[in-house]
Order: C-alpha cells, then sequence, then structure tokens
C-alpha cells in the first residue's frame, strides 16, 4: 500500500468516526438533563445504509501517521543548506550541509547512481579525493569504485546500511577501475569481487592479492580514519601476514565485507553534535580471542529465531532534534 493511499484511508477512517460522533451527540441528550417531549413525525422512507468505511488495520494507521525516517530521507534529492555538520551517531543521525563526490575523476568512479548515495561531509570527499591516487598508486590499479556514501541529508537508508547516516561513512570496492568509463546501466550491473571463500572461514586464493593488502593499508594509514571493517576471513589473512604492523588496529572484522572496505572517518571539527566511536582495542586485533567469535556457527551458520520480532523502524523521534530542522530546510543550490 503507497504512502499516500494509506493517508487516505486513515483520513477517511478518522473522518467517519468523527461523523458518527457527531451523530450521536446530537441524538442522546447530555447526562442529567430531560429529553424533550416527543413529538409526532413522519417517519422517513427507508434508504439503503451507508457502508461503513473500512478500518485500515494498526500498521497501516501507524505508517500514515508517523513514516519512518528512512522513508522521509530517502526522498530528498539535495543537500540542505547551513554549514556542513555531521549530527548524531553513525547509525543514527543526519547530515546538514552535505556535498557531493563527483561520479567520475581521474582515479575513481562512483557504482549505483540510481541510489543517490554519493553525498558526505565535505571531510568525507576531501578523503576520497586524496586516497583515490593514493590507493592507485601503492596497487597499481586505474583507480577505485566508490560505493555507498550517505544520502543527500545522511539519515536512516531503505536499505543496505544501518549506518552510512552522517556522512562520515564509505563503502569502497575490491575491485579495480577499469580503464574505461563505466556506463550507468555497467555501474548497476557490475558486482564487486568476493575474496572469500564458500566456507566463509578463508580468503578465496583467486580473487585476493598483494594488491588488495596495499589497498587496505593505504585507507587505515589515513590519520582521518576511524576504522576499516572488513570481513573476518580477510582480517584473519592480514593478521598472518602483517600482525604487528600500526595499522592494523584499526582494521576490523564485521558481518559481511566480502566485497568492499567500509571506510569510517572520525567526527570532524565544526560538528559539535556528533558523537565519537569508542576508539578501538588496543593491539593489531590478531590475537586468537578476538577472532575466534567470527568462526563460530553462532556467526557462520546462524539460526533463525523460534519468535522473531520485528526490526525497529527509525522515525524522527529516535533521531537528534536537529534532524527535523535539517529534513525541512531548503535546499542547497549549485556549488
Amino acid at each position: 500500500m503507497t504512502m499516500r493511499r494509506a493517508h487516505r484511508l486513515a483520513f477517511g477512517y478518522l473522518l467517519a468516526a468523527t461523523f458518527a460522533f457527531g451523530a450521536q451527540a446530537q441524538t442522546t441528550p447530555p447526562s442529567g438533563s430531560t429529553a424533550p417531549a416527543a413529538t409526532s413525525v413522519a417517519p422517513a422512507p427507508p434508504t439503503a445504509a451507508p457502508l461503513p468505511t473500512p478500518r485500515p488495520d494498526d500498521k497501516t494507521l501507524k505508517a500514515a501517521a508517523i513514516p519512518p525516517a528512512s522513508y522521509l530521507f530517502s526522498h530528498v534529492a539535495l543537500p540542505s543548506v547551513g554549514k556542513a555538520m555531521a549530527i548524531g551517531y553513525y547509525p543514527r543521525g543526519c547530515l546538514q550541509g552535505g556535498v557531493e563526490l563527483p561520479t567520475d575523476g581521474l582515479t575513481w568512479q562512483v557504482m549505483r547512481l540510481s541510489r543517490n548515495r554519493n553525498w558526505g561531509h565535505p571531510e568525507l570527499v576531501k578523503f576520497l579525493e586524496r586516497f583515490a591516487p593514493s590507493a592507485a598508486k601503492a596497487t597499481g590499479w586505474h583507480g577505485i569504485l566508490v560505493g555507498d556514501m550517505a544520502q543527500p541529508r545522511g539519515g536512516p537508508l531503505p536499505f543496505g546500511h544501518l549506518s552510512h547516516q552522517i556522512g562520515l561513512d564509505v563503502d569502497i570496492w575490491f575491485m579495480p577501475m577499469p580503464d574505461h568509463t563505466l556506463s550507468k546501466e555497467e555501474r548497476e550491473t557490475i558486482s564487486a569481487s568476493n575474496l572469500v571463500s564458500d566456507d566463509w572461514k578463508h580468503v578465496n586464493p583467486k580473487t585476493w592479492s598483494t594488491a588488495d593488502i596495499a589497498f587496505i593499508r593505504t585507507a587505515a594509514e589515513q590519520p582521518e580514519v576511524e576504522r576499516v571493517l572488513v570481513n573476518a576471513a580477510i582480517k584473519q589473512e592480514l593478521c598472518r601476514t602483517q600482525a604487528g604492523k600500526s595499522w592494523m588496529s584499526k582494521v576490523r572484522p564485521w558481518y559481511g565485507h566480502n566485497d568492499h572496505i567500509h571506510v569510517r572517518l572520525k567526527c570532524p571539527p565544526g560538528s559539535p553534535s556528533c558523537r565519537k566511536q569508542p576508539p578501538v582495542p588496543g593491539g593489531d586485533g590478531c590475537a586468537a580471542k578476538d577472532l575466534a567469535y567470527w568462526f563460530t556457527d553462532r556467526v557462520l551458520h546462524p539460526k533463525p529465531p523460534k519468535h522473531p520480532k520485528p526490526p525497529h523502524v527509525l522515525t524522527m523521534a529516535d533521531l537528534p532534534a536537529a534532524c527535523k530542522a535539517v529534513l525541512a530546510a531548503p535546499a542547497k543550490g549549485p556549488q
């Protein structure tokens, strides 16, 4: 059911209820009063009773009254006016004054253009403009392929990520940029390279290479980077060959991330409402206890819950109060 139809149904239900209440108020005397004497009135001709307005279910009423924040933010095509600020926490916030990463650069191309997620805080765009040529030089690639960043005003996304909300997260594919400009269709259909084997316990020797190590290292060595998220099998392989390196502390295992790295920047200056992520634990993250969890059956082969709970859908009430102003602000013009 579309949002517009949900609103119509909810409004119709409330309108019918109002009329019903008004009719009752006109025919029922107030408590403690005496009804006027009955008078002889000719009976009205019988008419067909109108059908009651169908009552939407609770889910429809809730959706009509309180739309998900992801719906609201994903339907805004341009960033807000105002000083650039990351607001809130990585998985619960928004972005004021976002800027767009150009879809093509000398050493990068943006993928999945239909999603309109190549926006971020200016510091994220500057990072990518510096990182792309550095990564190309370190790996021998022509350049990098950039996946999701954030929506024009950040906020929750309707699919794909829980984070990427404050303009400081970016996915960069484990795939070299080709030597030609990709078409729009290619950017929508090409898939990134999976570097992990079918058992999810090791890297795939057919797709893994030393260039991938250089790619990850170059990202983790940047001072503004908070974390670089990779699949646990990739972290395990890095521990086999790169243990003890200072940059390894930023490379953390996380669910998925078998075909891309997720780079997260620190809260930038000038964003007082940006909530910092707790610092990474000390050491290189290669201790057996640090990796063991990721190779348990609980993670590799999770059992569906007997009584699954519906996921919590974020609404504007779940976000920082400033996000309401960001969403309602005028759009920023071309730069």
